[in-house]
């Protein structure tokens, strides 16, 4: 679970059109636990783990007398690293879907296996980062503390092992010591995630491309 001084990030929550579901989440010193609450008028909620291992959300039925599911996780899609390295389970949506992160593209057609690079990545070799925003951050980072966005940056483009970073400032939240948390990953990147609203950005190191090359030369050789 990676927090930002807005959300706690770990999963989509979901509701039906008639109730909304708040999750009130509170860390204090060695203490983390999450509260839920319905809003007003709603119907009669309840959560439980069933014998598969899937936490289900439930909510009263007054027309049907029952309880029906309204939610549960995790899904195919949410297990870890369901879809291999270099992939991302897509929530974005209205049918969750392991998907390529740019730059990449499946590896034998199938997503078990994970994603490869398009172009390769080679130490000394031109590159470049593309933002990836409203993601779930990858597992198995690195987290360096008292950085700058700028800093962070430079941490990862001068590393060759480092295939990403993220950063955030908790500033607001007034809580930290060291209000930056900018993260950096080493290999492969597992488990991560897109939302349709409240990820962060995801900063992906790709290798320029022959062609990137080529259209700047030509470019250049245009100019006056």
């Amino acid at each position: 679970m990676v927090r930002n001084s807005i959300t706690v990030s770990g999963g989509p929550y979901r509701s039906n059109t008639s109730s909304i579901l708040y999750q009130t989440a509170t860390d204090i010193g060695d203490e983390y636990y999450a509260m839920y609450t319905v809003s007003d008028g709603s119907p009669y909620a309840r959560a439980m783990l069933d014998y598969t291992g899937k936490m289900k959300t439930l909510s009263w039925s007054n027309s049907s007398s029952s309880w029906t599911v309204i939610g549960e996780v995790p899904t195919a899609c949410e297990f870890y690293s369901s879809c291999g390295s270099f992939g991302y389970c897509d929530f974005s949506g209205t049918v969750q879907k392991c998907q390529c992160l740019d730059g990449y593209e499946l590896d034998d057609l199938d997503f078990s296996r994970g994603c490869r690079r398009m172009e390769p990545l080679k130490c000394g070799k031109p590159n470049h980062f593309v933002a990836l925003p409203v993601m779930k951050v990858p597992a198995n980072f690195l987290h360096i503390k008292n950085r700058s966005f700028d800093q962070c940056a430079a941490e990862c483009s001068s590393n060759c092992s480092c295939t990403a970073y993220a950063y955030a400032n908790l500033s607001s939240d007034g809580t930290y010591e060291d209000p930056s948390r900018c993260l950096v990953w080493t290999g492969e990147l597992v488990d991560t995630w897109k939302f349709s609203n409240n990820g962060e950005n995801l900063y992906l190191r790709l290798a320029d491309s022959p062609g990137m090359h080529r259209r700047a030369l030509a470019l250049f050789s245009s100019c006056p």
